[in-house]
């Protein structure tokens, strides 16, 4: 189940009592890097499993060991999963075992500590991406700079049908990314106080990437 607020009509908030306990887990200091990993993959099929709720179905006729029946199955492409590097990275694994035909994009953005905006240093999407639902993966919506931008990045090449995952999300962020792409839902497993004065969500889990990748 899901829950919406008010204030942001296309957030949508994974309520499950599985996703607050192993988010407790995944906020704690002490939680080692592979728990940590383990505990991100879990979480994002949650999320993943509420944000393909409505995806379309064609009805399709297939042979049981008993009798011929009728089934459903998904009438889209199969969709494109977009981690934005690098912590995006750990949210593909819990995605895929959902979709595991999906295909795998990849897109790199840095913060210019000058202009304190997104810059591009890698991008590469299938052909046909287009044609695709994506689902773009990011652990954390702090300012919203970088969601903001790769969503941009795939509009210019023609998608339509984006949704933002993520594992935690901050007001500001949410606000500013809702404000640029109203037309793209957001799914996510908690929705935080605030951000701080480094730009950190409060009360957060520290940087994704550095405890997924063992850099602190």
């Amino acid at each position: 189940m899901t829950l919406k607020t008010a204030e942001f009509p296309t957030l949508n908030i994974i309520s499950h009592p599985l996703v607050a306990h192993k988010l407790t887990l995944l906020r704690a200091k002490e939680t080692p890097q592979q728990a940590f990993k383990a505990l991100l993959t879990e979480i994002s099929v949650f999320i993943t499993y509420e944000a393909t709720r409505h995806l379309p179905l064609e009805p399709v006729e297939i042979e049981t060991p008993v009798m011929r029946t009728l089934g459903s199955q998904l009438s889209e492409k199969q969709p494109m999963i977009l981690p934005i590097l690098r912590a995006g990275l750990g949210m593909v694994d819990g995605v895929a075992t959902l979709l595991p035909s999906a295909k795998v994009g990849h897109i790199g953005l840095y913060r210019d500590e000058e202009t304190r905006k997104p810059k591009q240093y890698y991008f590469k999407v299938p052909s046909d991406a287009a044609e695709r639902r994506c689902f773009i993966c990011d652990p954390m919506l702090a300012t919203g700079g970088s969601a903001i931008q790769a969503v941009h990045m795939l509009k210019e090449r023609g998608l339509k049908n984006i949704i933002f995952l993520c594992v935690l999300a901050a007001p500001e962020g949410v606000a500013n990314f809702t404000a640029a792409h109203p037309d793209v839902p957001i799914f996510t497993a908690s929705l935080d106080e605030r951000l701080n004065e480094h730009a950190y969500i409060i009360p957060g889990l520290g940087d994704a990437g550095d405890r997924l990748f063992g850099t602190l």
